[in-house]
């Protein structure tokens, strides 16, 4: 991933406000602060993440929209060449340039061939290389490109609905994903402000608990860690439950990621922001 403005911005911000939280080092305020500077230090590298995924879900829309009127120039007699030259002045959104230049590199005179690869270089998308790569076989061998070209946007079309069908079919567990997150925050609030300070009141006086249970020989419970682990445990399940998400809904993980920050951000503000309210 190449860095860019906005990524060293975020990373600035978020190294400012892990300074200042140092201020706060002996508050129960700390942690909350030190935490939004690290989530600060991640939002733009998740972002660029997010973005990523939808560019390249946008490209592939694009060059099926190209394809379809490449196959309808073909097959009115006009060569692929020309055809492409014919269609680059048409709206193709992300992919508007890499096609001009498809274009212009044909009209000056560069092999159809080399010209596709080239474009397939630009636009880093497995899908697109695969069917340029197919299209640019049938130009060398001689054949009848207008059939061949109709094949691949069909096979394009037909990933791009199994693929939008799936993620359809899949929104229902997405939802349910988050609902069972957030009872999963819910239960966790409930045992560290109304289990856990009923169990530590029935403990005498002086005594700690250990492992064995009442009047132990372990070390007094120690409620701001007790807390932290609860929120250590919140993150990992939040971490984990989205990338499950992210890979059932779009198989892969990768789209998992924006998942994963949602619910570990909503897991620390509303984990952190309680403990700055109830926390003693």
């Amino acid at each position: 991933m190449e860095l860019k403005k906005g990524h060293w911005i975020g990373v600035g911000i978020g190294i400012l406000i892990i300074i200042i939280s140092l201020i706060f080092m002996n508050t129960r305020f700390f942690f909350f602060i030190i935490g939004v500077g690290f989530l600060s230090l991640a939002a733009p590298f998740v972002i660029a993440i997010i973005r990523e995924t939808t560019v390249a879900a946008e490209k592939e829309d694009m060059f099926l929209e190209f394809s379809r009127n490449l196959v309808e120039s073909v097959k009115a007699g006009t060569p692929i060449s020309k055809s492409i030259i014919n269609v680059k002045n048409k709206p193709y959104g992300v992919l508007s340039e890499n096609i001009k230049k498809l274009a212009n590199q044909i009209s000056l005179g560069v092999p159809l061939g080399a010209a596709l690869q080239t474009f397939s270089r630009d636009v880093k998308n497995k899908t697109i290389s695969r069917a340029l790569t197919l299209i640019g076989q049938a130009e060398r061998s001689g054949g009848e490109i207008g059939g061949i070209l109709e094949s691949v946007t069909e096979a394009v079309s037909t990933a791009d609905k199994l693929k939008k069908e799936r993620k359809a079919a899949i929104s229902t567990l997405v939802v349910q994903g988050y609902i069972i997150f957030l009872v999963f925050i819910v239960i966790i609030l409930v045992l560290q402000f109304q289990i856990l300070p009923m169990i530590v009141g029935i403990v005498p006086s002086g005594t700690s608990l250990g492992i064995g249970g009442l009047g132990g020989s372990g070390a007094p419970i120690d409620e701001e860690e007790i807390a932290n682990s609860f929120l250590y445990l919140l993150l990992i399940q939040g971490a984990f439950s989205g990338l499950t998400i992210g890979k059932l809904s779009e198989g892969n993980i990768k789209p998992g990621i924006k998942h994963s920050f949602v619910l570990m951000l909503m897991a620390f503000l509303i984990s952190a922001g309680a403990n700055v309210i109830f926390g003693g």
